[in-house]
């Protein structure tokens, strides 16, 4: 494991801090990991990727739970909100220009920053789906 030297550096009681934590430690050790970029793709049809369009989407994002502030308990109980995991699902609107002529397979690379989330480093792939004669 990478980071085990600073394994007890830091005592957080917020589990959705240590994903925080984890990235000031990558940042500091200059260790980033292939893991930390969201893939998604983006289904276009030939006319679509000819003409080119704003493609609109949703990225599903983990990030600290609003109503226990990460803690993943309200006093003495577990947070009912995200189990007690100190994190939530959002959904982060997205608009992707996609240029005109794109080929099968392009990717676009990205950041997207919500309040809930920080920033997160994101990829697309284009995926041009085949004419139906």
């Amino acid at each position: 494991m990478p980071h085990r030297c600073f394994a007890d550096e830091i005592a957080i009681d917020f589990p959705a801090v240590g994903r925080v934590v984890d990235g000031m430690r990558d940042a500091f050790l200059g260790e980033a990991q292939k893991s930390d970029v969201l893939a998604a793709e983006v289904c276009l049809s030939r006319r679509e990727a000819a003409g080119g369009l704003i493609v609109h989407f949703a990225l599903p994002l983990r990030g600290m739970c609003a109503a226990c502030g990460g803690r993943g308990e309200l006093w003495t109980e577990t947070c009912a909100e995200c189990d007690g995991t100190g994190e939530s699902l959002f959904h982060h609107p997205v608009r992707l220009a996609v240029p005109a002529g794109v080929a099968d397979g392009a990717t676009f690379r990205f950041r997207v920053t919500s309040p809930q989330t920080g920033s997160v480093r994101v990829e697309v792939r284009v995926a041009i789906q085949p004419s139906l004669v």
